[in-house]
């Protein structure tokens, strides 16, 4: 019988292995593709691995602190408080700060190990296709993290946006909505409910 200290320790097991590939590809970029836009519109490579190193740091007072400062907008917050800490670190010490969260079990108030998890695996899509990289994300892993964006209003309020849609996971069976079918494996739907890509593209 698998309790939920095991399904636990199964998800960050995931989120090491996550962290240590995105690791060694980032190992390999040129200083350059560092200050590629990603998928997220105005966030370079090195803001979205600085978000990544961020999320293992977030305290109480620094969040109070942070939303103060970006006029009580999440959004403002995350995003700048990635920026500031991108443009005040080198690209080595970024690299280094990532590696060093390998095994990092630090989540955000608010938050679970599996957003821990979805976080990873759609940033690394964020990094990886604007510098046409091939990056796979494990079936079990995409389908645990679409399963809770699903579920999650926010952030990316998926039920919602996607009203009159019919998601339908190939490689796993998993399905939601109701309407117009989209088909697709766990992981291209991940990136459909978060925002990434739009139904039938």
């Amino acid at each position: 019988m698998t309790g939920p200290d095991t399904m636990n320790d199964t998800i960050w097991q995931a989120v090491a292995e996550e962290r240590a590939t995105l690791v060694e590809l980032l190992r390999e970029l040129p200083e350059s593709a560092w200050d590629t836009e990603t998928l997220c519109v105005g966030w370079r490579v090195r803001d979205v691995v600085a978000h990544l190193v961020l999320a293992t740091r977030v305290t109480i007072v620094s969040l109070v602190v942070n939303l103060i400062r970006a006029r009580g907008n999440t959004d403002r917050l995350i995003h700048d408080t990635a920026v500031r800490h991108a443009d005040r670190t080198s690209t080595a010490e970024l690299l280094a700060e990532l590696h060093a969260t390998i095994d990092s079990r630090a989540i955000p108030i608010g938050t679970t190990p599996t957003d821990r998890l979805m976080d990873l695996l759609v940033h690394g899509q964020d990094i990886a296709v604007p510098l046409g990289i091939e990056r796979l994300m494990p079936t079990a892993a995409a389908q645990l993290s679409l399963e809770r964006v699903w579920t999650r209003e926010a952030p990316f309020h998926a039920r919602t946006r996607l009203t009159g849609y019919a998601l339908v996971a190939t490689d796993t069976g998993w399905t939601a909505g109701a309407g117009t079918t989209v088909s697709g494996t766990a992981a291209e739907l991940l990136m459909i409910v978060t925002g990434r890509t739009a139904p039938g593209d």
